[in-house]
């Protein structure tokens, strides 16, 4: 008797993130306006710029554009984050880097969750950036005592959710019919929830202490706080958004506007102000709590370690100019700021590459597969590039920035204040917490990279 098949974890991840955003969008209204926004702004791009087109077709990227999402959701405790990358890992999803935000005054450590091999990624390209809150923070002890009492008391997993994570661990994969059932229930985990599990007191002195750490310890469960479709053109659609009513923050964090856009960019509409109802209060009686908000994200080419580090350097040169926060007032001036120094980095595919600062995929053109087996035995990658043979594209970045995130997270929790917090994060406790390494992304761009390069020279026939 034949076995069942299990459901490839690529198609249970696309299970999932629709049904995410079905639920986020019944939750949050103007997401499913957001969504509008940026569908018709890329559509808009692809028209003006058939280059582009041409270009997202051959990298396969068109097909994944309207299905780009990424979530965000903030856990509270060590066996939450342990749990969540069992959960995970039923998708295909694996934990991806490490990212310190204590520095920039938001009390948590983080991974993103996503598929590693680009064949997987192209199938569901859904990422969840995944933070742990840093109750060691809390500089007031009976508080963070407190807060540690209220987050072991609650069970953020349904029960059939835990079962079939056993059961996928137990068996090596979900049927069709169970991984159907996975995603209803780990649904749940995600979903929001408008009784807070604490007193509107004991609330108050959580978001005193910070905005971010109420949200995460005063509810059931961690609710996603945000999810992310992919636009083409984030200067345009920030710029659509007050004509639709939407809000948005200050300024797009990450790099500034460039031909060939690199790393990450992103923005958000402003948090809503959401009913909620504390244990102490009674059926007519209501509190309001701020987190929940829709972003839009535009990915450009991943950085190598050299590119990376001239990013950081530039960046950080820009914001020390500003010498403090953005805000609308001064919104234009921090964009100049920027973008002048960023003239220092290089704008175009051909140097990016020749100088180190991307990585990319190597792949034959016609001209070159018309050639294959007869290239003289010392061809140089180089010399099959600028001839023409050999084709070059961006990889695009997968992954966060520390600095933007933390922006992301500032511009929605509060006044753009920041807390300085002088004990910095550390990567081996969060691995401890998470139960395993994360993975490097530097290391999966080259690994990524090479493949390409091998095929190349096999179906080129180089030697």
């Amino acid at each position: 008797m034949a076995s069942t098949p299990f459901m490839a974890p690529s198609q249970i991840r696309a299970l999932f993130s629709a049904a995410m955003s079905t639920m986020y969008k019944n939750e949050v209204p103007l997401y499913g306006e957001l969504l509008d926004l940026v569908a018709q702004v890329n559509q808009h791009c692809l028209e003006q710029d058939p280059q582009l087109e041409q270009h997202l077709r051959t990298t396969h990227e068109l097909e994944r554009l309207d299905e780009e999402r990424h979530g965000a959701i903030r856990v509270g405790t060590a066996h939450e984050l342990h749990t969540l990358r069992r959960l995970f890992a039923v998708m295909g999803m694996e934990p991806v880097g490490y990212y310190d935000l204590a520095p920039a005054g938001v009390p948590v450590h983080s991974t993103a969750f996503r598929a590693l091999h680009e064949a997987d990624l192209r199938q569901s390209p859904f990422r969840v950036f995944t933070s742990l809150l840093r109750l060691e923070l809390i500089d007031n002890p009976t508080l963070r005592d407190e807060a540690n009492e209220i987050l072991a008391r609650r069970q953020i997993f349904t029960p059939a959710a835990l079962e079939l994570i056993e059961q996928h661990e137990k068996n090596g994969g979900l049927t069709a019919e169970q991984a159907e059932q996975f995603v209803t229930e780990a649904l749940e985990t995600f979903r929001w929830h408008s009784e807070a599990t604490v007193s509107s007191a004991q609330y108050q002195s959580l978001h005193d202490q910070h905005r971010l750490i109420a949200d995460v310890v005063a509810f059931k469960g961690p609710h996603i706080n945000h999810l992310t479709p992919r636009t083409l053109d984030i200067d345009a659609a920030q710029a659509e958004m007050p004509k639709r009513g939407i809000s948005p923050k200050a300024v797009i964090e990450g790099p500034p506007r460039r031909q060939q856009p690199i790393l990450l960019r992103q923005t958000s509409f402003k948090a809503l102000e959401e009913s909620v109802r504390y244990s102490d209060q009674h059926d007519t009686e209501r509190g309001s709590h701020t987190a929940r908000f829709g972003e839009i994200e535009q990915r450009g080419t991943a950085l190598t370690p050299k590119g990376r580090d001239l990013y950081d350097q530039l960046l950080q040169a820009a914001r020390a100019e500003m010498n403090g926060p953005t805000t609308e007032a001064n919104a234009d001036h921090y964009y100049e700021v920027l973008e002048r120094h960023f003239e220092a980095f290089p704008d175009d595919l051909l140097s990016l590459y020749q100088q180190g600062l991307i990585h990319v995929t190597y792949s034959p053109t016609e001209q070159g597969l018309a050639k294959a087996g007869q290239f003289p035995v010392n061809t140089t990658l180089d010399m099959l590039i600028a001839n023409g043979d050999v084709r070059i594209d961006g990889i695009v970045y997968e992954d966060f920035l520390p600095v933007s995130a933390a922006g992301i997270f500032q511009s929605n929790l509060g006044d753009g204040t920041t807390t300085e917090y002088a004990q910095l994060s550390n990567q081996q406790v969060f691995e401890r917490d998470l139960g395993c390494k994360v993975h490097d992304e530097q290391a999966l761009y080259h690994a990524q990279s090479e493949r390409s390069l091998a095929q190349t020279k096999q179906q080129l026939q180089l030697a």
